[in-house]
Order: C-alpha cells, then sequence, then structure tokens
C-alpha cells in the first residue's frame, strides 16, 4: 500500500464543514464591505447635503436677498445638527475673514454652497467654508467652556467638528455661519461593525449547526468505509440520521455493505470447497505414486504434487488474507523475527540475523510469519544468502531483508509485486514457483495498514542485490 501523500500547510480547510463556513465568512465580508461603502456614500452625501443646505439657510437668512431665498430653519431643527447653539453665535457678521491658522478648508462645501447661493442670486465670489477644532474657535470657545453638555469630556471621545461658512460682502465684512457637525461616519461604522457580529453570529452559528447534523453522519458513514476497506469486515450497520440525502446514502451504502459481505462469504466457502476438493485427490495420488517401482519417476510425480500444494496454498493464502478470521495481538516482533530466521539457520541455509530492535506491537503472528518466510525464501532462491535487520523508525518497524543476487531492473520491479510474474518465465519450483510469494507478502503487509517495497542495493555502479522492505505501523 503506498503511503499518503504528506499535506502541506494550508489556509483553505479540507473538511466539508470548514470549507461551507470559510465560504460563508468570506461571501459575509466581502458582501458587508459592500454595503457599507453604499451605507458610507449615502450617509455622506445626506450629510454634505445638510452641510450646504444648513450653510446656505443660515448666510441667507442674514443676506439682503433673503427674501429669494428659503426660509431659515426654526430653532432645534436643521439637517445633522449635532449641537445647538444660540442664534447669535450661529450667524455673526465679522469685520474680517474669519479664517484661521490650522482651518482645513472644505473646497467641495464651497463649491456647493457657492452654486446655491448665485441660485438664489448672491454674489459669492468671496466664499470662505473650512473645518475648525471648537475649543480653538474665539466665537463659541466660552460658551463650549460655560455650557457644553453633549460635548464628550474623555481623552478617546470623538469630538463634533465645527464648520465655518462665511461670505465676504461689498462692504468689506463677513457674514459668518457656524455649525456643530457630528461625526456620523465613524458613528455609522460603528453601527455596522455591530451589525456584522450580530449577522456573523446569527447566520454563521445556523449554518454550523446545519453543516454539523450533515458532517457528522458523513464522518460515521467514512470510518465505516475505512474500517471495511481495512479489514473487509463488517463492523455493523449505520443507522440513517442527518437529511434525507444523507439518509439515502447511508441507506445505499449498508445495502451495498451487506452485499459485498455476502459475496465475500460465498467466496470463503468456495476456496474451503475449491482447497477440500483439491486437497483430497492429491493425497489419493500421493499414494498412489507409492506403487511406482521406479525411484526417479515416484520422486518426480512427489515432487510435481508438492509443487502443486504449495501453489494451492498460496493462492487460497492470497484470497483469504484480506478477511483474516485471527485477531491483532500483542507480539514480540524482534522475537517472531529471530524464530524464523532460526528456522532456516536449522536447515543449513545462510541466513542471518542483524541489529534487531526490540518492538512489541499488535500483529496477527501468523500471518506476518509467512510474510518474511516468503522474503527470506525469495532471497535465497535469487541471491543465495539472506541478511535480516529490525528497526524503529519514528511510528514505523521497518524489517529489511537483503540478498546478494542480481537485483531486478528498475521498470520490473513495480509488476514483481502482481500475482503470478516472475522474471522467469516458468512455473517450475526449482526457480522460482508460482510467483505468489511476493504478493503475498505484500498483502499482509497491507493487511496490517503498512507497506512493501523492493530496491535494488548499488555499489560502486553496480547492482550487489535486492533489498526488500517492510514498513507497519506500530498501532
Amino acid at each position: 500500500m503506498a503511503e499518503p501523500a504528506r499535506r502541506g500547510f494550508s489556509l483553505w480547510p479540507r473538511s466539508l464543514q470548514g470549507q461551507m463556513l470559510l465560504a460563508i465568512a468570506v461571501a459575509l465580508m466581502v458582501a458587508q464591505a459592500f454595503s457599507a461603502a453604499l451605507m458610507w456614500r449615502m450617509q455622506h452625501e445626506r450629510h454634505f447635503a445638510g452641510l450646504v443646505n444648513y450653510a446656505a439657510f443660515s448666510l441667507l437668512g442674514r443676506s439682503p436677498r433673503a427674501q429669494f431665498g428659503p426660509p431659515p430653519p426654526p430653532d432645534g431643527e436643521g439637517p445633522e445638527i449635532g449641537l445647538r447653539m444660540p442664534r447669535p453665535l450661529r450667524v455673526q457678521e465679522e469685520a474680517r475673514a474669519p479664517q484661521m491658522a490650522g482651518d482645513r478648508r472644505r473646497p467641495d462645501v464651497e463649491e456647493a454652497l457657492r452654486q446655491v447661493l448665485e441660485a438664489q442670486g448672491v454674489d459669492a465670489a468671496r466664499l470662505f467654508v473650512a473645518e475648525r477644532d471648537p475649543a480653538r474657535d474665539p466665537v463659541i470657545a466660552q460658551w463650549l467652556a460655560r455650557r457644553g453638555p453633549g460635548m464628550p469630556r474623555s481623552p478617546g471621545a470623538v469630538r463634533p467638528r465645527l464648520i465655518i461658512a462665511a461670505i465676504g460682502r461689498t462692504d468689506g465684512t463677513w457674514l459668518t455661519a457656524r455649525l456643530l457637525a457630528p461625526r456620523t461616519e465613524r458613528a455609522m461604522l460603528t453601527t455596522l461593525v455591530l451589525q456584522t457580529v450580530f449577522i456573523y453570529i446569527v447566520l454563521v452559528g445556523a449554518v454550523a449547526l446545519i453543516l454539523r447534523r450533515i458532517a457528522r453522519p458523513l464522518k460515521a458513514l467514512t470510518a465505516q468505509v475505512e474500517v471495511f476497506a481495512r479489514s473487509r469486515a463488517l463492523a455493523g450497520q449505520l443507522e440513517p440520521e442527518g437529511p434525507d440525502d444523507i439518509r439515502g446514502l447511508i441507506i445505499a451504502h449498508n445495502a451495498m455493505e451487506r452485499r459485498v459481505g455476502a459475496l465475500l462469504d460465498e467466496k470463503d466457502v468456495m476456496l474451503g470447497a475449491i482447497g477440500h476438493d483439491l486437497k483430497t485427490p492429491l493425497a489419493a495420488l500421493r499414494v498412489r505414486i507409492e506403487a511406482v517401482e521406479d525411484d526417479t519417476e515416484r520422486g518426480r510425480m512427489a515432487a510435481g504434487i508438492e509443487d502443486i500444494n504449495r501453489s494451492l496454498d498460496d493462492i487460497l493464502s492470497l484470497a483469504r488474507v484480506g478477511r483474516p478470521s485471527d485477531p491483532l495481538e500483542q507480539t514480540e516482533l524482534s522475537a517472531l523475527v529471530a524464530d524464523v530466521v532460526g528456522e532456516y539457520e536449522d536447515m543449513g541455509e545462510d541466513v542471518t540475523l542483524g541489529d534487531a530492535t526490540r518492538i512489541v506491537m499488535p500483529l496477527r503472528a501468523t500471518w506476518l510469519r509467512r510474510a518474511l518466510r516468503n522474503l527470506v525464501s525469495n532471497a535465497l532462491r535469487y541471491g543465495s544468502r539472506a541478511r535480516v535487520t529490525l528497526r524503529r523508525d519514528g511510528a514505523e518497524a521497518v524489517l529489511v531483508v537483503e540478498d546478494d543476487g542480481p537485483g531486478i531492473p528498475e521498470q520490473e520491479i513495480a509488476r514483481m509485486l502482481e500475482p503470478f510474474t516472475r522474471l522467469e518465465a516458468s512455473r517450475n519450483s526449482s526457480t522460482g514457483g508460482a510467483g505468489l510469494g511476493l504478493t503475498l507478502a505484500r498483502a499482509i503487509a497491507d493487511q496490517h495498514g503498512g507497506s512493501l517495497t523492493l530496491a535494488n542495493r548499488s555499489e560502486g555502479g553496480e547492482t550487489r542485490g535486492l533489498t526488500a522492505t517492510l514498513r507497519l505501523p506500530l498501532t
């Protein structure tokens, strides 16, 4: 089994619930930003029109041509007036221009106010509009110090703006209007932020609950499929839950799982019958060949029967490895490896055990012993000797079997793990059997959640042998 690719860090979540929540949050942020821009523009235009209109009302109310213009607003009214000042402070005649150092000119308001005044027949050639700190204004500073109940006093509070609008008259005097206007843009932004937070809590919270109701049964279904893929054993049917679409998916999966389980059971019964029906006549043949007088011919016939038995055992084992009947048990892997190596040493085979770290882990000992025997036998058959080592690599146990054979052409390594595949085309047991040893070892590694890889060992640019690496997860 190939190792899963390592997942790099990504800001984009991988789960359905995370992706949906992130997409909704981003979409909501974009929509709120667009809405805030529109509302700010509307508020700014409204506030701008209010400043122009109030300044025009104030100046036309004291102008010689006031009778041609609209009447000034009554006390207590007016567009966006933050603090109402006494009428004598609002509009005054001054002997010189009211401009002061530090004033911020408002050419946009000047131009709009000039158009309004000229439309009423007022000469607005000399027009001055600026924004000023109220505390610096000589006209209202004393009034603010004496009264100012609505003025913010805390250091971090936002103070209202003082708008100065003045028009120069023909006699050299200036008619000046003063307006205390609140900073409505900041108040609007605060409102929008609070509104956005509230929408996020309500909308994202509701969507999170819905997605959780969808994701929970999907996660359970994924876990069920993973268990079935690993062991091919039914772990019980899932209870349908969630929306109708998810419930329908779970019901369909339960039906499919039952059908696959029934097919696997039928396969096991069939394999058992095949094993019984073939091995019984093979045993009878083994008895009958004892009557053959020619020792050479009798030996060949016996070897052929043993070859058939071994191939039959490999085929049945490969078919059943996906559904093992024995459970995982805590096993000392180093002791198991030493036992297998000892078996070959007792038979006089050139098998040596190198470094072997003591590792205790959950295994199916019978199956893993079979896999190790296949790897060692393959090394002895093609490399004349085998060296076995065992080490711990992070969260994995690594079992390595090396030989001194000719190796395998690089383009053929992957194919050698497929069933009934051999570099030597015959099926003669003396040259390699049916080609199921490596396939069975890989299937046993997959059964344990591990992997089997083959690689040529090179020294000085020449192939010196083959290395089979069996990796098994420790948990």
